[in-house]
């Protein structure tokens, strides 16, 4: 049977613009890091791509080392796109990045533009795509001069191959710098995509909040659940198949202590009183501090209706942001 999506899918999703521009993205777009590789289950990936354009998320976030294996997400949405989305293309927003390694040699990592323009021709290649909307340094490459990153992402930029220019990991001196290059060049820094949520704070103590804002830079967050502290898997034990139980992540066993254990209990606490989940609480908590979009993960529809469930937040009131703050902070 064909692929019919649900017809009020833009009643269930709020947009916001993306800095200065006329590009909105959905409040949650969907990151497909993890659960989309050669090594997951492909039916299942397709079932959340369709649950989640049947309610409103309408980006999807990818780079060319998503998998495993390297690249094999691209792949998997390439697939999806060719069948079931075929013909709604124009209603997406597909977005890659280039910045960590992906082959072997010095030119499959960096900023380099030799990386940078093999890279993404490799994406459209997988994704059998024209050009992608939105294309990301994946992270600031301190060998590599940014005049030269930042002039292959105008070559990108003039070339169609992708309609909006972002960065990713970047700090604010960094992002000041990249900004005043590419102005220079005509180019216009749309999205800024940078690890963010109630327990990590970076994006505020070094002010790149306030750098997007004076810029004009839309600011997408990602990891909003903190690897999945901020909700109720690990209230009180550590799940077999959790990430924090698997070997080489990026969450161990060690990070989640009495200490940490209590923040969570303290904060599941006020999201409770809020009629709220506390990963419910963690991605309204990003909302309220004007992310332009909050890019979740999930492995099952189910999950990510979870995170839509979202939505549905009331407004914060004061007492509630100082009460998170002195738990958090």
């Amino acid at each position: 049977m064909n692929y019919i999506p649900a017809h009020d899918r833009y009643q269930r999703m709020q947009y916001s613009h993306c800095g200065n521009t006329g590009l909105e993205l959905p409040k949650l777009s969907l990151g497909l890091w993890h659960n989309f590789g050669s090594v997951d289950v492909f039916d299942t990936a397709k079932s959340i791509l369709l649950h989640a354009f049947d309610n409103g998320i309408t980006h999807f976030d990818l780079a060319n080392n998503y998998g495993p294996v390297a690249g094999s997400a691209e792949k998997t949405l390439g697939a999806v796109l060719s069948k079931e989305l075929v013909g709604f293309r124009d209603e997406l927003i597909i977005s890659t990045k280039a910045g960590y390694g992906m082959w072997e040699g010095p030119y499959g990592d960096g900023g380099s533009k030799k990386y940078l323009i093999a890279s993404l021709n490799q994406s459209l290649k997988r994704m059998n795509l024209e050009y992608v909307d939105i294309f990301y340094h994946h992270r600031f490459d301190p060998r590599t001069p940014l005049e030269e990153t930042m002039a292959a992402l105008e070559l990108i930029y003039r070339q169609g191959k992708a309609l909006y220019i972002g960065i990713s990991n970047y700090n604010s001196a960094q992002t000041n710098e990249a900004v005043a290059i590419l102005q220079s060049l005509g180019v216009p820094l749309v999205l800024h995509q940078f690890k963010y949520n109630m327990f990590c704070r970076e994006a505020e103590t070094d002010g790149l909040l306030q750098t997007l804002e004076q810029h004009g830079v839309g600011s997408i967050a990602f990891s909003p659940l903190a690897q999945g502290l901020l909700s109720d898997k690990y209230l009180h034990d550590i799940p077999r198949d959790s990430r924090a139980a698997k070997p080489h992540g990026f969450l161990s066993e060690d990070d989640i202590n009495e200490e940490v254990r209590e923040k969570i209990q303290a904060l599941t606490l006020i999201a409770q009183n809020r009629n709220q989940t506390l990963a419910e609480m963690a991605i309204a908590w990003l909302w309220h501090k004007k992310i332009t979009s909050v890019l979740i993960g999930a492995s099952s529809p189910s999950q990510l209706q979870t995170n839509l469930n979202a939505r549905n937040a009331t407004p914060f009131l004061d007492d509630e942001i100082r009460a998170i703050d002195a738990i958090c902070l």
